[in-house]
């Protein structure tokens, strides 16, 4: 039985909220990827980096699904269902996006 992910009436067009992971910028710690949340544009870095701030970002809004973002990627992510998931439209970079890795 193929899963299929419950939230993507949750997908918006968003416009990306930093040109890096929001959290990371402010306290000058490094990512290694960077996601975008297709509800609100906020931007955090993956869960190979140090801050998890991707995640972090779900736990406190529960906005479920990530665009991978660096260079965007085009694939999406759904943290509920944990399962891939087809986008709409990718999300244009708002570039250049400083490497920190």
């Amino acid at each position: 039985m193929s899963m299929q992910c419950h939230h993507v009436d949750t997908i918006r067009t968003v416009t990306p909220g930093s040109k890096g992971c929001e959290e990371c910028l402010k306290i000058g710690q490094e990512w290694v990827h960077l996601r975008l949340c297709r509800q609100c544009g906020h931007v955090g870095c993956c869960d190979d980096s140090p801050g998890r701030h991707a995640t972090a970002h779900f736990h406190a809004t529960r906005h479920p699904i990530i665009e991978g973002y660096d260079p965007p990627e085009g694939w999406g992510w759904c943290y509920v269902d944990a399962i891939m998931v087809t986008l709409p439209n990718q999300t244009p970079q708002v570039g250049p996006i400083p490497r920190y890795y």
